[in-house]
């Protein structure tokens, strides 16, 4: 059994928090205006301590590289058991008015543990472009989404525009739904569900890199 402090119990219950309503884990300057902290080092402080003591896995070069660590989450997936382990289609590019799991959007498949996960996915999705950077998400990563028809405002989504299939933060204010990138090179997209064809496909609820 893991020994915490108190302040190390409250930063674990706010990342488990997080993922559990974002399905990613926040910024250490998101934990350190949680908590109040003066800077974001205090919070790298934290989150080094619990890294030492088992509870968490940083990830470097990422603003949200935090892994909960779970039942397996130390063991290799070559040393996890096959019955334990989920089948996972990859959807590479979207091609225009064919349903995201549709056959000519398939790439092929990958066996993963679902101990890395927030909730069980349905699927992967090789990440296009930088628009959704400073959440951790790169060009090329791999991200794991479950199939949803609704979402909370904050969450990262992936939704269907037209025949344009795109990874944002979901806000909807009243009727009007926004799209945030979260990258400042990229612009909000503005969505009128009256007028835009417009369908959310998914919530993100974790990622990998992807092997290359």
């Amino acid at each position: 059994m893991i020994k915490l402090t108190a302040r190390q119990e409250q930063i674990l219950n706010l990342i488990k928090d997080a993922i559990e309503n974002t399905g990613f884990p926040p910024t250490r300057a998101e934990i350190a205006n949680e908590l109040g902290f003066k800077s974001a080092n205090a919070a790298e402080e934290h989150l080094q301590a619990l890294a030492r003591k088992g509870a968490i896995e940083i990830a470097a070069g990422t603003s949200r590289g935090i892994r909960l660590l779970g039942a397996h989450a130390d063991v290799p997936a070559s040393k996890i058991p096959a019955a334990l382990m989920m089948s996972l289609p990859l959807i590479g590019r979207v091609a225009a008015g064919s349903p995201m799991l549709a056959q000519e959007n398939l790439e092929t498949s990958y066996n993963v543990d679902p101990a890395m996960f927030a909730s069980k996915p349905d699927y992967l999705l090789k990440v296009r472009g930088e628009s959704m950077r400073d959440a951790g998400i790169m060009d090329g990563d791999l991200l794991a989404v479950k199939k949803v028809d609704s979402a909370k405002n904050g969450q990262i989504v992936v939704a269907r525009i037209g025949n344009d299939v795109t990874v944002k933060r979901y806000r909807k204010t009243g009727n009007s739904i926004e799209l945030l990138p979260e990258n400042p090179d990229f612009k909000i997209i503005k969505v009128d569900p009256e007028a835009d064809e417009f369908a959310l496909e998914g919530l993100a609820v974790g990622l990998m890199r992807s092997w290359h």
